[in-house]
């Protein structure tokens, strides 16, 4: 009986100072009931998962820029004397994303208020490139064969698989063309970082589906962030604990005993697989720092292969091979 294990464990640790998953941004330009731009309006997005929030004032033509934010839904506040604040909420940041959002600002007391509250899609006026999401549910609910998210790449248009990785890659590996590019040319990467397996570039090994939050695919004049690869860009986020404690458990099994047998098989399949696990995320300091870990192990038996055995005859062991 042949036996192979594995296990994969991972550790995120976030806080206000270090922001991980860095890839999304909020934009726009900020007036008044005129149209003339407001400068020196003070620009505070805040993610409500967390409540860790970041400040920028805006620019002497009005605009702002909120660089480097974690994915996630967010609720933005401007504010500035003798201006009503304005409040936004329920804007979600999807990976790799830069919605634009523009703010008029009605003349009143800072006191006062004009809430918002953001149901459509934001518009996205800086990114030239075409893709999609793949997110969580997707990831979690689809049938995966090995539990490999990079399996569901094809699920983007224009994305088809173009063959298994070679032996001497690493596991989990998959040539993937985008938009008609060869495999080599699609960049992979996770939480910002290049994730290409230098040997064969691929991916490498992507964190299984309870601990990868989603992932988007990207083709056609790619931004520069992600232009290494000419043919397409996977950026991929993992997930990151909140204020509130989550977690699962999970357990797969396959097992020869509970499938019918082949027509055409001499014996019933013999492979037992249990892959198990789980995750955990939550506060470490209520909006300031967050830990989120999880693991998962694989165990596989089966019986070997049939083998082809010859024994020699008693001429052959005297050295006699004349009727071989």
């Amino acid at each position: 009986m042949k036996f192979v294990r594995n296990g994969s464990l991972m550790a995120v640790l976030a806080s206000c100072l270090a922001w991980g998953q860095a890839t999304s941004q909020i934009q726009g330009t900020v007036r008044d009931a005129t149209g003339a731009s407001v400068p020196a309006a003070e620009v505070k997005a805040t993610q409500t998962d967390t409540g860790i929030s970041r400040t920028v004032p805006s620019g002497s033509d009005g605009t702002y820029v909120l660089a480097n934010l974690p994915i996630g839904p967010y609720k933005l506040e401007i504010s500035k004397p003798g201006f009503r604040t304005f409040i936004q909420s329920g804007i979600v940041l999807q990976v790799a994303t830069n919605p634009s959002i523009d703010v008029t600002l009605s003349v009143g007391a800072v006191s006062e208020s004009v809430q918002v509250e953001a149901n459509a899609p934001q518009v996205e006026t800086q990114t030239t490139s075409v893709g999609a999401v793949i997110d969580s549910k997707r990831i979690l609910e689809l049938p995966l064969n090995g539990r490999n998210p990079a399996e569901l790449v094809p699920l983007v248009g224009a994305a088809v698989p173009a063959g298994r990785n070679g032996t001497a890659g690493m596991p989990g590996g998959l040539n993937i063309s985008v938009a008609g590019s060869l495999p080599s040319s699609v960049g992979y990467f996770l939480d910002g970082a290049l994730y290409n397996n230098p040997f064969d570039a691929v991916n490498l090994p992507f964190p299984f589906p309870d601990a990868l939050q989603e992932f988007k695919v990207e083709t056609s004049t790619t931004t520069a962030q992600t232009g290494q690869h000419g043919g397409a860009a996977v950026s991929a986020v993992v997930k990151s604990g909140t204020n509130d404690f989550h977690g699962d458990l999970f357990e797969f099994l396959r097992n020869g005993k509970m499938n019918a047998r082949n027509a055409f098989a001499a014996r019933r399949d013999t492979l037992k697989r249990n892959q198990y696990g789980g995750t955990i995320g939550g506060p470490i300091m209520h909006n300031k720092m967050f830990f989120f870990a999880g693991y998962q192990g694989t165990k596989t038996r089966s019986d070997p292969a049939d083998l082809t055995g010859f024994v020699p005859t008693v001429d052959m062991l005297s050295g006699d091979f004349s009727q071989c």
